[in-house]
């Protein structure tokens, strides 16, 4: 009993040490300017994410994704995807300066917008309703643009397995994002709760899921959680994608697409099955469009155990 307090106390040092590091670096990055910390970031990644353990899982994700592309072609996506990492981690510094989205400023800011009458339709007729998205671009400004528009949406979201790093991004996020729901076990109940009353929720469904239905992405198979589905099905909610694209120049284009049909069976009910596959599908049709956007040293696949063996 005694050495477990103890192993568990340096565990928790050991965190707080970690944190406190990374709290370091965000505090050196607020000190330059939004694109120059955004830029060296990008180098920095660029530099330090061959030398990790990650960056052989990220290669093999690549080559399995695309077996039509040569070894170069596959190390360029590679590092241009560590530099959208290392991006996303000083991007979340600014991110109160970087979205400076205005309808009616005449000349285009950081922030373009796609589909904003469908953001002006689920706020003013309000129903049942979830967006999904995926790790590609800065994912994190989607709940920041909707907010701004005065759209409710309980967004669902995994906090950093480091407690301490965690207490902070959460109290980060619900400053600009609405109402925050920790994954974790009963999580869907407070989405259920939401859709009962007629609200929306924002989901990323492209996470590793054990627990999963089989499914495949970019023709491998994958576990994918059947949580979407299940939500739809039970309150008939519409279902919309969005996403974030980064452009050139430190700007993003934020997208919200027209409401998807879910795959139905023969009786009418929702196909949980196909409507899984037809996530995975609008995800892999992002990734392909972009692929150093995605997340590619996510293991998606569950092959970083046989990676080490």
């Amino acid at each position: 009993m005694f050495l477990t307090r103890i192993v568990l106390g340096l565990r928790r040092f050991q965190q707080w040490l970690v944190a406190q590091a990374v709290f370091a670096i965000l505090n050196v990055l607020k000190l330059l300017p939004a694109d120059a910390a955004i830029n060296f970031a990008d180098r920095v990644a660029r530099w330090l994410g061959p030398r990790l353990g990650r960056h052989r899982l990220m290669l093999t994700n690549l080559r399995n994704a695309y077996p039509e592309k040569s070894d170069g072609e596959l190390q360029e996506i590679a590092l241009a995807s560590w530099g959208h990492m290392g991006r996303l981690a000083a991007e979340y510094v600014f991110l109160d300066r970087l979205f400076d989205f205005d309808p009616e400023r005449s000349t285009p800011g950081r922030i373009e917008v796609s589909g904003i009458p469908l953001f002006v339709d689920l706020r003013d007729n309000p129903r049942p309703f979830i967006v999904f998205t995926a790790h590609t671009g800065n994912f994190e400004l989607l709940p920041v643009a909707g907010n701004s528009f005065g759209l409710d949406v309980m967004v669902l979201f995994r906090p950093p397995n480091n407690p301490y790093i965690a207490e902070k991004v959460f109290a980060f996020r619900s400053a600009r994002m609405g109402q925050l729901v920790p994954s974790h076990a009963g999580s869907s109940f407070a989405l259920a709760r939401r859709l009962e009353a007629g609200g929306g929720v924002g989901v990323l469904v492209d996470q590793k899921f054990g627990r999963g239905l089989t499914t495949s992405f970019f023709g491998k198979p994958v576990r994918t959680n059947p949580l979407l589905a299940k939500l739809v099905r039970q309150f008939d909610a519409e279902v919309y994608p969005a996403r974030c694209i980064r452009l050139p120049g430190n700007r993003y284009r934020l997208e919200i697409e027209p409401r998807i049909d879910v795959p139905r069976n023969a009786s009418g009910a929702v196909d949980v099955q196909a409507t899984a596959q037809m996530l995975n599908d609008k995800v892999e049709s992002w990734a392909r469009e972009y692929p150093d956007q995605w997340l590619w040293y996510h293991d998606r696949w569950a092959i970083k155990k046989t990676l080490t063996n």
